[in-house]
């Protein structure tokens, strides 16, 4: 039996029939096919057929495989999330939601089926998508859940005039069920997500056993008091300082430290006046207020509003459970760094030539399961002290006993110097097959990506040798 990477997402999920696979798509050959599509995708970091097949045979067989109306973008999407939902049993996870848009500004000659995006002209359609990050080691797990679309050319009706169900802002909500019923087996689950979650309908709709935490953008009206949302802490106390670590808001931008005043305290917010009728009429929520307050010349003040279903006060230690919501509010950044490694920071999905749009929305969904595996591979590289077993089955963790000794030079610096099948150990055996040479800087995504495949290619050569051995 071939080697796997298995938990965090790394590899692709075995079917009944022992083949890899991102979907069964109801066929062994298409998810073999599909399984490759994939692996090729990680290993070259690109979305360019022609580059990804290799040869005139390879692209041909990736176009046939999104041609096939067998093979859907929702079980590419479903594959992934049943595979997350492995990792995630049994610890404590923040799943972090966002949507990003993919625009063919410049590039829309010939694309077929798509609707505005976000300027309203350019052809483009959008992602909803939802990863889950490990609360207590900041590791990313892999992809939960995810939609696709594109919008209707025709105009739509007001706002205020329809259901929550009716609006696009839906797939917030959609997305925290989601999560609910896939993610069941977690110690703690918690959504979050940006000021697009605040949302008053997931406020009284929380799923059973999800907690929230949504940075609050509508200056919502108190039910008990005769003020607004974002005035009220004005003459609360402060239960502590912090620092937080700010990350880049563009590409070439340094990450900064700042340090931020907290306070705290429960309140009750009235259903907005155009709300869902349905919906209870107020809802008690914790509201941290995060404040810099002297911010380093040239850069703006940090200020985060977090509306929360996590307890502060009454805690033994609030400031504690204040600054535990905080900091995994933080952990936020890693679905958008999951969005750059899709689009141009990474696989550059933008600038894809596939044109009709099914085939583009199955193309999202692997560049998107692909870009959050090339974040677990850079996780990877930093280190951990957990075992390997947590990414890669007991087969391919004794293939790399045997191939890494291989590796190591003469010099202390080109040894492993990591504890025997733990996780950093692995991910030193799979840099070094990657072309790392063990000095200057750390080995990149690139790098990691090629050495993950070639373990694979290694191990399955290693153990067919030894089963020829002892037969």
């Amino acid at each position: 039996m071939i080697p796997c990477l298995r938990n965090y997402g790394w590899g692709a999920a075995m079917d009944r029939e022992g083949d890899f696979r991102i979907g069964f798509f109801g066929d062994t050959r298409r998810a073999k096919a599909g399984a490759k599509l994939f692996e090729r995708v990680v290993e070259a970091g690109s979305l360019v057929l022609r580059q990804v097949g290799g040869d005139r045979r390879g692209e041909m067989s990736a176009q046939r495989f999104l041609a096939s109306r067998h093979v859907t973008h929702n079980e590419i999407l479903a594959t992934a999330g049943r595979r997350t939902a492995l990792a995630c049993a049994g610890r404590r996870i923040v799943a972090a939601q966002d949507t990003t848009e993919i625009n063919f500004s410049g590039r829309d000659r010939g694309r077929k089926g798509l609707g505005p995006a976000g300027d309203g002209k350019t052809p483009g359609f959008f992602c909803h998508g939802m990863v889950a990050i490990d609360a207590d080691d900041e590791t990313l797990l892999g992809v939960v859940h995810a939609q696709i679309w594109t919008r209707s050319c025709a105009a739509a009706t007001a706002r205020r005039g329809r259901a929550i169900e009716d609006k696009e802002s839906m797939r917030w909500l959609e997305a925290s069920a989601a999560a609910g019923d896939l993610l069941g087996a977690a110690a703690q689950l918690i959504v979050l997500g940006d000021r697009e979650f605040d949302i008053y309908s997931q406020f009284v709709r929380v799923p059973p056993g999800v907690e929230l935490i949504v940075r609050a953008a509508q200056n919502r009206k108190l039910a008990d008091a005769d003020e607004l949302l974002f005035s009220a802490p004005s003459d609360w106390r402060e239960i502590g300082a912090m620092d937080i670590r700010v990350p880049p808001h563009r590409p070439g931008e340094a990450a900064r430290v700042a340090r931020v005043d907290i306070k705290a305290r429960r309140v009750c917010i009235a259903r907005p006046l155009h709300g869902n009728r349905a919906d209870p009429p107020t809802a008690t929520l914790t509201f941290v207020e995060v404040r810099e307050t002297n911010p380093p010349k040239g850069q703006q003040p940090i200020t985060w509003r977090l509306l929360t279903t996590l307890p502060v006060c009454g805690q033994t230690d609030e400031f504690a459970a204040a600054r535990e919501i905080v900091q995994l509010y933080r952990l936020r950044w890693r679905i958008e760094q999951v969005f750059r490694a899709m689009k141009s920071d990474g696989l550059r999905l933008e600038e894809t030539q596939v044109q009709e749009a099914s085939r583009l929305f199955k193309l999202a969904a692997i560049a998107f399961v692909a870009a959050a595996r090339t974040i677990q591979l850079v996780d990877a590289r930093n280190g951990s002290s957990r075992p390997a077993s947590d990414v890669a089955d007991q087969q391919l963790i004794t293939a790399a006993e045997a191939i890494g000794p291989t590796l190591e030079g003469h010099t202390a610096r080109q040894k492993n110097p990591q504890p025997p099948r733990s996780l950093a150990w692995l991910s030193w055996i799979v840099a070094r097959l990657g072309g790392w040479n063990c000095y200057y800087k750390p080995p990149g995504p690139k790098t990691m990506r090629t050495g993950w495949t070639k373990l694979a290619d290694r191990a399955e050569g290693y153990l067919l040798a030894m089963a020829a051995q002892n037969a």
